[in-house]
């Protein structure tokens, strides 16, 4: 099972991410944690490449390629090994936010973004995403260390980020659910669990062919 978190710079993924991967070894699942870009040898110097060379010009659709690059080891690399060994796998970040930061926020095209993507990733995308909303101003404030190069880009420019997210989530209902997280993180995490829940109970039913719980359980 694949579950990534997306949204925003600011929004509490890390905190919501860790919350979230302890309740699942909690439930007795083994999990495997991921960032995009990162978490490969190659993810992460083209990481810090993207974030961090703040002396290096970088062309929007050369940026959008080198994320795909990143992608493609991490699928290869571990999130596919992964999902063979019965893991399941959490990422921060996957294909939704290249889609929104450079197609929403960059002007380039998401259609192409989309093809060139689903290239890039050998058509995995995750069971389901979720977005943690919060207007860009507000998610301005809570980000105290000193910003990467997406971080500094204006907000302008994480105001179309924020309506891309919630775009995306209108057209893909059934793979995006949206999340305030403008609330106390417990109850944020919990309506995370509850989201991730109704997937896992979906996906044991057509897998076994029992009806899955009502009740859902944060």
């Amino acid at each position: 099972m694949f579950f990534s978190i997306d949204g925003g710079d600011g929004t509490g993924k890390s905190t919501q991410i860790d919350l979230f991967c302890q309740w699942l070894r909690q439930q007795g699942h083994s999990v495997a944690m991921c960032r995009d870009p990162g978490s490969t040898h190659l993810g992460e110097a083209i990481r810090d490449l993207l974030l961090h060379r703040h002396d290096l010009a970088i062309e929007r659709r050369s940026e959008m390629l080198l994320y795909m690059a990143a992608r493609a080891q991490l699928v290869t690399e571990l999130i596919r090994p992964a999902l063979l060994a019965g893991k399941i796998v959490v990422a921060d970040r996957y294909l939704l936010a290249n889609v929104v930061y450079q197609g929403y926020g960059g002007g380039l095209d998401v259609q192409t973004l989309w093809e060139v993507g689903r290239v890039a990733t050998g058509g995995l995308l995750p069971d389901l995403t979720i977005v943690l909303d919060l207007p860009a101003e507000v998610a301005a404030t809570r980000i105290s260390q000193d910003p990467d190069r997406m971080e500094m880009q204006g907000l302008a420019f994480h105001t179309r980020v924020r309506d891309g997210f919630l775009t995306e989530a209108k057209r893909q209902s059934g793979q995006i659910v949206v999340v305030d997280s403008a609330r106390p993180i417990d109850i944020v995490q919990a309506d995370v669990r509850v989201a991730a829940q109704r997937v896992m109970h979906k996906i044991a039913y057509e897998e076994v062919g029992t009806a899955p719980e009502e009740s859902v359980h944060p």
